[in-house]
């Protein structure tokens, strides 16, 4: 069996389905995600609102995963990959 990353007593992130959210949140979280990790889209500069229209694209694709970790009450987007390597799976 494979350790996880989890120390005792933590919780393992948590699955949120878009369908979840109002149009305001998730648009909030993709906005916040984009600054927070400073994409960098080559040398042709796209605008925030391209930027978060791919990003919807992606999680309606089910490619990212809307992922909230309870032990520190935060909410991140993560590849499938991502998400597959998480404790949970």
């Amino acid at each position: 069996m494979e350790p996880t990353n989890l120390k005792k007593d933590e919780i393992p992130p948590i699955e949120v389905p878009p369908s979840a959210l109002s149009e305001e949140a998730l648009h909030g979280i993709i906005s916040n995600f984009i600054l927070r990790e400073g994409t960098d889209y080559g040398s042709v500069e796209v605008s925030l609102e391209t930027k978060i229209k791919q990003v919807e694209r992606q999680i309606q694709k089910g490619e990212i995963i809307i992922a909230f970790d309870p032990n520190t009450e935060t909410v991140t987007l993560l590849t499938q990959q991502q998400w597959k390597k998480n404790p949970q799976s």
